[in-house]
């Protein structure tokens, strides 16, 4: 990723206080990062040196409407390499669950990134190359029950991906999904414990295969769905 201009989102996040660092140890030209919570960028800046934070341009934004996206998208100088880590987690028995929060999962999970990815590959297709990937789940391809939102949205994930490493064959361009467990974050210690806390995946672990499907390296990688489970 040297020298390339990347669009991170989520990058404030749990997932994102791991792969932020790691994305700017590879010696990007920049980072752009759309936020929500100005108090996240203080999570951020704490635990970066003074010159990485200064390589990182925060934009607000919302994610579930296109013309933010398209402003946050249009202010680069170009998008080399979109990493999307943006999603939530929710759970219900199906019988019980609101069609309001089926419809909030699926605009978090799905739609953010139809639209970060459609913009983003409209900026590439212009400049010959880029790297796209995305956040699916074990949930997409292994479903469990009271998680149906949850894992059909993610599921979603997986087939626009791999729909756009398709559309992309012949180009520089590629399409690739991670596929985590449960991620080692304080916010899932808190609302989970932490007595198999030592079997989740680091966000550090999924941050390394992130950084390498948004290389130059994983040109001939498309479409991969790669499990990274921890010991779960």
């Amino acid at each position: 990723m040297q020298g390339k201009q990347v669009l991170l989102t989520g990058g404030t996040g749990g997932l994102g206080l791991g792969v932020t660092p790691a994305v700017l140890a590879h010696g990007v030209a920049g980072v752009t990062i759309p936020y929500r919570n100005g108090q996240e960028i203080d999570r951020l800046k704490g635990i970066l040196s003074p010159e990485d934070f200064g390589r990182i341009q925060f934009i607000p934004a919302n994610l579930t409407d296109e013309g933010s996206v398209e402003n946050v998208i249009n202010r680069m100088e170009r998008v080399d390499v979109l990493i999307h880590l943006v999603g939530g987690f929710a759970m219900g028995k199906t019988h019980e669950y609101s069609f309001w929060d089926w419809k909030r999962d699926f605009d978090l999970n799905l739609n953010t990134t139809f639209l970060v990815c459609k913009h983003s590959l409209r900026r590439m297709r212009e400049n010959g190359y880029g790297r796209i990937v995305t956040v699916g789940s074990r949930g997409a391809v292994q479903p469990a029950g009271q998680f149906a939102a949850y894992c059909a949205s993610k599921a979603g994930v997986v087939a626009l991906t791999q729909a756009l490493a398709d559309e992309t064959k012949g180009t520089n361009i590629t399409a690739n999904v991670v596929l985590p467990s449960v991620i080692d974050t304080p916010a899932n210690r808190q609302a989970m414990g932490e007595e198999n806390a030592d079997k989740w995946v680091k966000a550090e672990s999924i941050a390394k295969v992130i950084c390498f499907l948004a290389s130059e390296a994983a040109q001939d990688v498309r479409g991969a769905a790669i499990p990274v489970y921890g010991s779960i």
